[in-house]
């Protein structure tokens, strides 16, 4: 069935990203409009917006899935686009969109329950000979079954949301001693989180790579990968600045690692696009983490060096097409990096920076690429995640894509609020991630500082300082303020000056 319309059940920069590709494609898009951001950028760009203003129940607009299906069939709408994040990989919503006959952009409700229980997901990766940390077959029921476990494959351990994922619901153990309260304090995590306290116990790798491998797949079993992301600049398990591909993997790693992410793809009969996870540690060993059922934040880098419309192949697939492009067909061209641009103050560990964006500019041209979901005049408020932009370059290799992302991200000028685009240059200025010698624990063990220092930023200071003072003493002057005389005056008088 051709997409004639659908509703994009999400918002920000991802809403008029998946809007872009169906504007492209003749379909008409329509977007929600909530009491949050009711004046948000995507509601411009969409065709059509549903007011959504009206919330007595208070459940966020996004997660209302009874509202949003009524939404759907009140408008006629073909299909549903759930982006990243909220719904996305909720298989209930899956399954009601399957209910009432209406398409969902994404894989069926069985796939989405299968990987998105960590624990039934290794069982399938187990059962097929994919790779895996030693851990828990099962979930967890008691500390004790916990310790028993930790002995067996020995410490560090890592505890993990059976349900989870982004780092929530996660806690490293390095001895017995800390078992009972970590097991407590994931477990209340995970509960909060994803409304499951279920956990399941594994061997902790310190200091691997972060891989991830980008799925596609149509509904008649053809089933390729687009390459490799490298996420492992990290923290809290959130990644900041990802690439394509990486420098850890030679063509023989690269291959054996895809049809590895394949296999894991199939066991659940999966199509659309999906992302499977490893964890690749020093020795280049390579071990399944998990799979995420939806389109991922970092999709440009590979539509970078695919040249693949990611969006698009996923609209495709849920209409019904057969998969055009066999494995042989994916050229992996070039290098991209991504930085993620967020509204938070590093020095303050990465904490949000809420508050009012007065400019906002972006650098354009060949080999750039800007994903954002903000303007001049934008609040940046505590309901949703504080992701401004995504700034993707491009190269024709790894060296020319960092000289091509320092120079765009000294273009990037934003003032009103703090954000991460000085830690971004800090990490490609830095000597070990500029020779690819990095790993999850970079920005705790390698990074010097969290933020990078312009070679001539004191030189500027120093004259600008000046600038000031020399205006200063202008304005004095004007003013006809003899200092001489003025010498017992009040300092709060000395201050005015002419305006």
């Amino acid at each position: 069935m051709k997409i004639k319309n659908l509703l994009i059940a999400n918002r920000g920069e991802i809403a008029i990203r998946i809007i872009q590709t169906a504007r492209k494609m003749n379909i008409k898009s329509f977007v929600l409009k909530t009491s949050k951001e009711p004046y948000a950028p995507y509601l411009r760009a969409a065709d059509e917006v549903i007011d959504f203003t009206e919330n007595p129940d208070e459940i966020s607009e996004f997660l209302d899935i009874e509202r949003i299906i009524e939404t759907a069939k009140a408008n006629k709408i073909d299909a549903i686009h759930p982006g990243y994040g909220f719904l996305a990989e909720n298989p209930y919503f899956a399954q009601r969109c399957e209910d009432e006959k209406i398409i969902f952009i994404g894989p069926t409700p069985d796939a989405i329950y299968k990987m998105g229980n960590k624990t039934i997901a290794k069982q399938l990766a187990r059962k097929y000979k994919i790779p895996l940390l030693e851990g828990s077959v099962g979930n967890l029921e008691t500390v004790e079954e916990a310790l028993e476990m930790a002995i067996k494959i020995g410490y560090p351990v890592i505890l993990k949301a059976a349900a989870g994922g982004g780092g929530r619901g996660m806690r490293i153990v390095e001895r017995a001693t800390q078992m009972e309260k970590m097991f407590k304090l994931a477990a209340n995590e995970a509960a909060k989180a994803f409304n499951d306290p279920s956990l399941f116990i594994e061997k902790y790798v310190r200091n691997p790579r972060h891989i991830e491998f980008q799925i596609m797949a149509d509904k008649y079993g053809n089933t390729i990968h687009l390459g490799e992301r490298e996420c492992s600049v990290q923290r809290k398990h959130q990644k900041l600045i990802e690439e394509s591909p990486s420098v850890a993997l030679s063509p023989a790693l690269r291959k054996k690692m895809g049809e590895a992410a394949v296999a894991v793809a199939k066991t659940v009969n999966y199509h659309t696009a999906g992302t499977v996870e490893f964890l690749l540690d020093a020795d280049k060993q390579f071990y399944f983490m998990e799979m995420n059922t939806r389109i991922q934040v970092e999709h440009p880098v590979t539509e970078m060096i695919t040249g693949l419309d990611l969006i698009e192949l996923q609209i495709r697939m849920a209409e019904g097409e057969v998969l055009e492009y066999k494995q042989n067909d994916v050229k992996l061209n070039g290098w991209s990096i991504e930085c993620r641009i967020n509204a938070e103050d590093v020095q303050a560990g990465f904490s949000p920076h809420l508050g009012f964006i007065e400019k906002i500019s972006f650098p354009s041209g060949k080999n750039i690429r800007v994903d954002t979901g903000v303007q001049d005049s934008t609040t940046i408020t505590p309901y949703y995640d504080s992701m401004i932009a995504k700034l993707i370059v491009y190269g024709e290799d790894r060296k020319k894509a960092l000289a091509n992302a320092m120079n765009a991200l000294a273009k990037v000028k934003i003032k009103g609020i703090k954000t991460t685009v000085p830690f971004c240059k800090a990490v490609l200025s830095n000597k070990q991630f500029q020779k690819g010698d990095f790993n999850t624990s970079f920005i705790e063990k390698e990074l010097d500082q969290l933020y990078y220092q312009e070679p001539d930023e004191e030189m500027l200071a120093a004259f600008f300082a000046a600038h000031d003072y020399m205006m200063d003493l202008r304005k004095d002057k004007e003013a006809n303020i003899d200092y001489e005389k003025g010498k017992n005056l009040d300092p709060w008088i000395l201050n005015k000056r002419l305006k």
